[in-house]
């Protein structure tokens, strides 16, 4: 892709003009890859990541000068200098304070973030129908320190046998780096702490099926050379980045939906900003079916219960929430005085 020489163009993006000014900015260096190559990249997988993105409140990663610059997380939009047409979904975070988000209602609002340099879009797991109540529900298969892709694939292998027992439809990507997520599209009937509980759960029955392998523990002490199934992915204000979002690496990276069966050969490097958008268009999108079943996550709620009566409860929220109902103690193991020593 190249770089446009004009200083500033005007765009016709979903019936809405759109800005590009400095479209020659270098945004990665080692690819070479610029403001224009981001923007354009954008409008080329448009109805992949709106798919990801429509109706949802979205955080934006944004890198101005480029992926080596200053980057910040913009968690609102502003209340004056954008464009009339964009729209935003209010959101509540764990302090109780709000914020006005972008909420995409079509790829416009993607260029214009892009234009605003935005490279990692973050969306919530809600709609703007109800924000209060997920409808994705979101397993990231994080390798540890001496694990690696081919062990997040390993751990999504058992994923994928899991969720067909329970009857549930899991949709896979690349992380953009090692991991991997896979999303369930799920009715939009229960609370965030409900959601992430269920997540637990589910991690939870993945461990012990293989605790070889695959880790929920919070503490990176106690992970081991595994795969940590991140539950608190599942926490309100915790984002990922979405399908088809470019990540900030060196290579210009991808988190790309892939097929099941594709899973095992992908190699995560090969899917960046000038290959996917040939593969998109050659193969269409692989999450193209997400919405069509919404799940009924019932039977992890059971499951819930299950652990619950087995003494094992809630686990540790991020360290920026409030003590939660329910949480245990938030102290690094090493640190806890009162823990039982062996």
């Amino acid at each position: 892709m190249a770089g446009s020489k004009a200083a500033v163009e005007e765009i016709e993006v979903a019936g809405h003009t759109v800005r590009l000014s400095s479209p020659d900015r270098v945004i990665f260096p080692q690819r070479g890859f610029t403001k224009a190559d981001v923007f354009h990249y954008y409008l080329s997988v448009g109805e992949g990541i709106m798919r990801a993105l429509r109706d949802r409140p979205t955080t934006l990663q944004r890198f101005p000068e480029g992926i080596e610059g200053e980057m910040f997380f913009q968690k609102r939009v502003p209340a004056r200098g954008v464009p009339p047409w964009i729209r935003t979904a209010e959101i509540s975070f764990p302090s109780g304070r709000t914020a006005a988000e972008l909420c995409p209602a079509d790829l416009a609002h993607v260029a214009w973030a892009a234009q605003m340099g935005t490279v990692v879009f973050h969306p919530w797991p809600v709609r703007a129908a109800d924000v209060d109540r997920p409808d994705e529900l979101r397993i990231d298969l994080d390798p540890q320190p001496g694990t690696d892709f081919a062990d997040a694939v390993t751990a999504a292998g058992e994923l994928r046998a899991l969720l067909d027992e329970l009857g549930a439809t899991g949709w896979p990507k690349t992380s953009g780096g090692r991991g991997v997520h896979v999303y369930l599209r799920i009715q939009p009937r229960w609370t965030f702490v409900e959601v992430r509980r269920a997540t637990i759960a589910l991690a939870r029955e993945l461990e012990r099926r293989r605790p070889e392998l695959i880790t929920t523990a919070w503490w990176k002490e106690e992970r081991g050379s595994k795969v940590f199934v991140d539950y608190n992915q599942m926490a309100r204000d915790r984002t990922i980045a979405c399908a088809y979002s470019l990540r900030a690496t060196a290579r210009a990276t991808v988190s790309t939906p892939v097929d099941w069966d594709e899973l095992t050969d992908v190699e995560p490097d090969d899917l960046h900003l000038g290959s996917v958008p040939a593969r998109l268009a050659e193969r269409g999108d692989p999450h193209a079916g997400i919405d069509d079943a919404p799940w009924d996550i019932t039977p992890l709620l059971e499951w819930v219960e299950r652990d619950a009566a087995a003494s094992q409860g809630d686990l540790p929220y991020p360290p920026e929430y409030p003590k939660m109902p329910g949480e245990p103690k938030r102290v690094q193991p090493s640190k806890d005085r009162d823990r039982p020593r062996t």
